[in-house]
């Protein structure tokens, strides 16, 4: 926590909708904005019964009921382009975390992928606009710069729609942004809770595909501060880059396991070995912020005050990339300790 600025959003009285939302990312999100302010109303737009039940009795465990009866449950696919219109009525704030995000099971079944990642992208947008909705941050991934997978790939276009969406809204005035950032350490489909369960179960040696390989690492909470300090500055058409530091996957497994070994599985397809959240192409419209880069839309037929030329921003370095293996913040073994500490 801490890592980055801490925003004065006010969202007392708004009605927020998260995509996604019994996601790892949705639930935290969800929690801290029922903790921090008092918004009218808070909407979870998912598609699994079950998950909507667990997350309904986890919520009524933590909030007294006032703050509770906030609570709204949608079943609906984003896909949907009929639902999620009904769902976005009267809505001020769009999260949008709903996607299908494992890169193996994207390049096996690639046109389900493409149904929620891209299609259901634009759903959004459309579903959005047509109810005037105020805000809209949709969340990205490392694996949409420079994509090899399927999945980048898909994100890529999301992150093309969203950006280009802010053309569309005319009179309307819905804005749209985009955070894009790496590994969440102990997320659902994280290596971190792959690890410790082989741990517990005995394993003197841990998985890695490449003993080459980097990752950007990022906490739940810090995922969750850096979409809310967006969602205040955001103007529309940008992408927000939070810096955060970089390990090594050998580095990862010395830190959960001093004794554990190696064992080197190969890489998988569609996998990098190395991630990469700016381009050299992308830093031509890149500024740098204290504690994220901004990739400024270059396309802009709306009503918009570019970050670029403000005392508080500086243009990077000509041919700058933003890559997990040319990082200059290395996360040590205290500091994944102190991420992995966080609450689960």
């Amino acid at each position: 926590m801490g890592r980055f600025s801490p925003n004065t959003l006010d969202l007392d009285g708004k009605v927020i909708l998260v995509t996604g939302g019994t996601g790892s990312f949705g639930r935290r999100f969800i929690e801290t904005v029922l903790r921090r302010s008092d918004p009218r109303k808070v909407i979870v737009y998912s598609r699994d019964e079950l998950k909507q039940s667990d997350m309904q009795l986890e919520l009524r465990e933590q909030f007294d009921e006032a703050t509770y009866g906030k609570m709204r449950f949608f079943l609906g696919d984003v896909r949907d382009r009929e639902r999620l219109t009904l769902a976005l009525r009267g809505v001020d704030i769009v999260i949008h975390a709903a996607a299908l995000k494992q890169v193996p099971a994207a390049e096996y079944n690639p046109s389900e992928c493409i149904h929620t990642n891209v299609l259901g992208a634009e759903n959004v947008v459309w579903a959005s606009l047509n109810n005037h909705v105020k805000q809209v941050v949709a969340l990205s991934t490392d694996k949409a710069c420079n994509p090899i997978n399927l999945y980048g790939a898909t994100k890529l276009a999301s992150d093309k729609t969203f950006v280009a969406a802010n053309n569309l809204s005319g009179d309307i005035g819905t804005r749209f942004a985009v955070v894009r950032y790496g590994n969440v350490v102990g997320s659902r489909g994280s290596v971190v809770p792959l690890y410790k369960r082989l741990l517990a179960q005995g394993a003197t040696e841990l998985p890695v595909t490449d003993a080459r390989m980097t990752r950007f690492w990022i906490t739940l909470n810090q995922g969750v501060e850096f979409v809310l300090s967006s969602l205040e500055i955001m103007r529309g058409g940008e992408i927000f880059v939070p810096k955060i530091p970089s390990m090594t996957m050998p580095d990862l497994v010395k830190a959960m396991s001093p004794t554990a070994g190696l064992k080197i599985v190969g890489i998988r397809p569609g996998e990098k070995l190395h991630e990469m959240m700016i381009s050299a192409d992308d830093a031509r419209a890149t500024v740098e912020l204290a504690d994220r880069y901004v990739i400024e839309p270059t396309f802009v037929e709306y009503p918009r005050t570019p970050f670029r030329g403000e005392a508080t921003a500086k243009d990077v370095a000509e041919g700058f990339s933003y890559s997990s293996d040319s990082n200059d913040d290395w996360l040590s073994e205290d500091g994944l300790n102190a991420m992995l500490a966080e609450k689960a």
